[in-house]
């Protein structure tokens, strides 16, 4: 199976809240979020600050991986977001 280019990231909202989301288009995903057709959590929480992306190879692993960090308490997102 060929590779895939996949990205878990997180965002940072204009209200301080982080939402974490997959994509294999960031930069399409991320005018999607712009425009607020992006995802219903993130309608009307704009504009964004990109905090932190990963690149996948498939689309199983990101969404193991967006599970996983949507597991994260707060702090531990920003922190991830740090490194």
């Amino acid at each position: 199976m060929e590779n895939e280019n996949w990205f878990v990231y997180i965002l940072l909202c204009i209200d301080g809240t982080l939402y974490t989301g997959i994509t294999n288009d960031i930069k399409k995903r991320m005018l999607a979020h712009d425009k607020g057709k992006g995802a219903k959590y993130t309608k009307g929480r704009g504009p964004f600050k990109l905090i932190y992306k990963d690149n996948l190879n498939t689309l199983s692993l990101a969404m193991k991986e967006e599970i996983r960090i949507k597991k994260l308490k707060k702090i531990q997102k920003l922190k991830l977001a740090n490194k």
